[in-house]
């Protein structure tokens, strides 16, 4: 089953000032339909309860709501998928688990990890990076830059790939034009003086 993967993933992240709803609320009345919910601080009670809250916003705004690693949680909360970080997770066991309606988004960091998971066949669409240094997640991959989605072209690639990583509104543009399916971006973001001029900014770069 084919699914709509929107060129813009929009992720929250653990801020001291600024709830993860109230960043949702901020990217989706500026533009954002497509939300990724990333908190790894919380048990599960205090993640429904949360979830629940950018749900709602997402619902009232029509945006997707896709959760970070906590696909336990599907059918808790209204979400419509998950993206796997973890590049030992089981996504062939996940799909079973989560059915074919939900979006399936995994991790890749080099060009053998996601030709691999375009060959399982479960996942809709990867996250392929670093492209640049980031805090958001700290890693010890290697940086693709420009070049490492450019090379991308020399293999075949079906699966939607979303760069990520270290995204700057700046790059979004020659991102683009490396011909890949789309961009995911949280510091740029949720770190900038104004998020939702960036996140217009953003949106304008990849439509």
């Amino acid at each position: 089953m084919k699914k709509y993967i929107s060129r813009f993933h929009y992720l929250t992240q653990d801020l001291p000032n600024r709830s993860h709803a109230e960043q949702t609320q901020i990217a989706c009345e500026n533009g954002a339909n497509w939300v990724q919910y990333r908190c790894m601080s919380k048990g599960d009670d205090e993640l429904i309860a949360e979830i629940n809250e950018v749900a709602a916003i997402c619902d009232d705004w029509g945006a997707t709501l896709i959760l970070t690693n906590h696909y336990h949680l599907l059918d808790t909360v209204d979400a419509q998928g998950v993206h796997i970080e973890d590049f030992d997770a089981d996504l062939v066991k996940i799909r079973k688990i989560i059915g074919d309606d939900k979006t399936l988004g995994a991790s890749s960091t080099n060009p053998e990890r996601l030709l691999f998971v375009q060959s399982l066949g479960v996942a809709d669409y990867s996250g392929y990076g670093p492209f640049a240094h980031t805090d958001t997640k700290p890693n010890n991959k290697p940086l693709l830059g420009f070049q490492g989605y450019r090379n991308l072209e020399k293999l075949d690639i079906q699966i939607p790939v979303i760069a990520v990583g270290g995204i700057q509104v700046a790059d979004v543009k020659l991102l683009m034009d490396t011909g890949i399916h789309g961009v995911a971006v949280s510091a740029a973001v949720n770190l900038a003086i104004d998020p939702g001029a960036a996140v217009k900014a953003i949106y304008q770069s990849v439509y």
